[in-house]
C-alpha cells in the first residue's frame, strides 16, 4: 500500500524503511566518531592507556600527542581503505550482502577494542578494523539507497545517510555521559560494546529489504528487479509484471545496464579528460576534502577536550548540546538542499561557517577563556552556530552531490575515489590536530575559517548546479561548452527556456501517462495537489548518453 504520491507516482513504506535501515551504516560511523571524544577523558581509560606520572593517580595521566592522534585517527585509515573496497565488494556480492558482511567486520573491530586491557596499540588497531567496515559501508549505503529508492525521492533518501551520522554522534555523547562514572573499565567498555547493536539492526533489517533493482538487472534477474521496484512503490509483487510505471523503470534500468556493459570502464578511465571525466573526478575529491577542512570534525573528535580547556565545568554536557544542534539542523538541511539547490547552499554555508570560526578563534586568542566566562560562552555559541551552518549545508549536500555528479559508466569508482579523499583528510586532521593545537591553540580556528572561504570560492568557479534535472541531463550540462559553473543554475536542455519550464513540462507529461487502474484515481487526486516537496528532478528518464 502506498504511503503517499509524488508527481502522481506511488511511494511505499518500504522505500522509507530501506533508506532508514541502510542509513544505519551512517549511524555506525557517527557513533564511532562521537564516542572517542568522551572516552579519551574517562578515568579508567586514562589509567590504562595514557602515560601517568604516578601510577594509579589519574590526575597525573595524560596522552602523548602521538598516542592520542593514533587512537583517534587510525579509524580513518581503515575507512579510507574500506571506501576503495566498498564499491567492488558491493558489485560482486550485491548491495545487501555487502552491507551485512561490512557490518560484521565492524563488529570484529569492536571486539578487539573491548578485550583490550592495557595496550593502547591494540585498542587503536581495533578502531582500524572497525574503520574498514565503516568505510566500505560509506561506499555501499549511498549506492544502495540511490539505486533502490524511487527516483522521485532519491535526493532526500540519500541524504538520510548524513542525518544518521549526526544521530549516531549525538547518541554516543548521551551514552558516554551516562557511563563516565561507572566503575573500572565499564565506563568505556559499555560505550564501545553498545556499538554491537547498530550493525545488528542493519544486518537483520536489511535482510527484509529488497535488493537493488539495478544490481538484479545487471545480473540477469529482471523479474526480481520488477518485484523490488513494486515493493518500494507499495504495490503487490504480483502486479509488477503488468504495471506501466514499473515496466517503464525496468526498461530504463535495462538500457542503462546494457550501456555500461558496452563501455565498461576501469579506474584509469576516471582520470581521462574526455567528456569532463577528470574534471568531475577532481571536483568530487576536492569537495569531499573541503567538507573535512570546514573544521567540523575538529569539534566532533576533540570537542570534550576543547571545551574542557576553555574552562567549561562539564564539557560532556556541552558536547551533547553540539551533537543535538548538529542532528536537529540536519533535518532543516534536507529541506534546504532540495529547495535551494547545491551551489547557493554551499557558498552561503561556507561563508557562514567561516564567520563563526573567525569569531571562535578571535575570542580564544584575545583572552584566556579559562579566566573569562564571557569569552568561554562566546566560543560555545560561535561553535553551535558553526555547527548549524555545517549541518544544513556542507554536511548533507556533499553526499548528495557525490551521487549525482558522475556519469553512469564510472560513477561507482569516482564516488569511491571522492569518499576515499574524505577519509584521507579525516585521518590527517584527526592525527595532526593534537600537534597543531599544542602549538597554536585556538588560532587553529583561523585555518579552518580560511579553508571555508576558499571552499566558497571553489564552489563558485567549479561546481555546476545539478539540482532539478536528471542524471542524464547533468552529464549533458557538464559537456555543454556554452555552460559555465556560474551560469549553470539556469541551464536547461535544448528546447526549454529554463528549468522551471522543464519541470512544468515533466509534470504535464507524467499526468498524461497511462497508469494501472489501481493508480489512476490516486494520480488524478495528487497531480494537482502534490507540491513535489521531495522532488529533486530525478524522475526524468535516465537513459545513458551516447557520446
Amino acid at each position: 500500500m502506498a504511503l503517499f504520491h509524488v508527481q502522481g507516482v506511488p511511494i511505499g513504506y518500504t522505500a522509507i524503511m530501506l533508506a532508514v535501515i541502510a542509513s544505519m551504516g551512517g549511524f555506525i560511523f557517527g557513533y564511532d566518531t562521537g564516542q572517542i571524544s568522551d572516552i579519551l577523558l574517562m578515568d579508567d581509560f586514562l589509567l590504562r592507556f595514557a602515560q601517568c606520572g604516578t601510577p594509579g593517580d589519574v590526575a597525573t595521566c595524560k596522552f602523548s600527542t602521538v598516542r592520542e592522534g593514533l587512537i583517534v585517527a587510525l579509524l580513518s585509515i581503515g575507512t579510507l581503505i574500506g571506501a576503495l573496497l566498498g564499491a567492488p565488494i558491493a558489485d560482486f556480492l550485491g548491495r545487501r550482502r555487502a552491507m551485512q558482511i561490512e557490518a560484521l567486520v565492524f563488529c570484529v573491530g569492536v571486539i578487539v577494542q573491548i578485550v583490550t586491557k592495557s595496550s593502547w596499540a591494540q585498542f587503536a588497531v581495533g578502531r582500524l578494523i572497525a574503520g574498514l567496515g565503516v568505510g566500505a559501508l560509506s561506499a555501499a549505503v549511498p549506492m544502495y539507497q540511490a539505486e533502490t529508492a524511487p527516483p522521485q525521492i532519491r535526493g532526500a533518501m540519500t541524504a538520510t545517510y548524513q542525518l544518521f551520522i549526526t544521530l549516531g554522534i549525538l547518541v554516543a555523547y548521551c551514552i558516554s555521559i551516562g557511563t563516565r562514572h561507572a566503575s573500572g573499565g565499564s565506563s568505556w567498555r559499555i560505550v564501545v560494546g553498545i556499538g554491537f547493536i547498530w550493525p545488528a539492526l542493519l544486518i537483520v533489517g536489511i535482510q527484509f529489504m529488497p535488493e537493488s533493482p539495478r544490481w538484479l538487472a545487471a545480473h540477469g534477474h529482471i523479474a526480481k528487479a520488477e518485484r523490488a521496484i513494486a515493493v518500494t512503490r507499495g504495490l503487490p509483487a504480483d502486479a509488477a509484471a503488468s504495471d506501466y510505471i514499473i515496466k517503464r523503470e525496468v526498461e530504463e534500468i535495462r538500457a542503462s545496464v546494457e550501456y555500461e556493459r558496452s563501455v565498461r570502464k576501469g579506474w584509469i578511465d576516471c582520470f581521462r579528460p574526455r567528456h569532463m571525466i577528470l574534471y568531475r573526478t577532481l571536483l568530487g575529491m576536492t569537495l569531499q576534502s573541503l567538507q573535512q577542512l570546514t573544521g567540523a570534525n575538529y569539534f566532533f573528535y576533540y570537542g570534550t577536550t576543547i571545551f574542557q580547556s576553555v574552562g567549561i565545568a562539564d564539557s560532556f554536557v556541552t558536547q551533547i548540546i553540539l551533537g543535538g544542534v548538529n542532528f536537529g539542523c540536519t533535518f532543516l538541511g534536507l529541506w534546504i538542499n532540495n529547495r535551494f539547490g547545491r551551489r547557493k547552499v554551499l557558498i552561503i554555508g561556507a561563508s557562514w561557517q567561516s564567520f563563526w570560526l573567525f569569531v571562535y578563534a578571535i575570542a580564544g586568542t584575545a583572552k584566556d577563556p579559562k579566566t573569562s566566562k564571557s569569552i568561554g560562552d562566546l566560543m560555545i555559541v560561535s561553535t553551535c552556530l558553526f555547527i548549524l551552518g555545517f549541518a544544513t549545508t556542507w554536511g548533507p549536500c556533499i553526499w548528495i552531490l557525490i551521487g549525482e555528479t558522475f556519469p553512469t559508466a564510472t560513477r561507482a569508482k569516482q564516488g569511491a575515489l571522492a569518499t576515499a579523499s574524505n577519509w584521507m583528510w579525516n585521518f590527517l586532521l584527526a592525527f595532526f590536530t593534537p600537534f597543531i593545537t599544542r602549538d597554536i591553540g585556538f588560532r587553529y580556528g583561523f585555518i579552518f575559517a580560511s579553508c571555508n572561504l576558499a571552499a566558497a570560492v571553489f564552489v563558485f568557479f567549479f561546481l555546476y548546479e545539478s539540482s532539478g534535472i536528471s542524471l542524464e541531463m547533468v552529464d549533458q550540462m557538464y559537456n555543454d561548452p556554452a555552460c559555465k559553473p556560474w551560469t549553470s543554475s539556469t541551464w536547461a536542455p535544448e528546447g526549454y527556456a529554463n528549468r522551471d519550464e522543464l519541470r512544468q513540462k515533466i509534470r504535464e507529461e507524467e499526468a498524461k501517462k497511462p497508469l494501472t487502474a489501481a493508480h489512476a484515481e490516486a494520480t488524478q487526486r495528487t497531480s494537482t495537489g502534490s507540491n513535489g516537496s521531495f522532488h529533486d528532478g530525478e524522475h526524468i528518464s535516465e537513459k545513458p548518453l551516447t557520446h
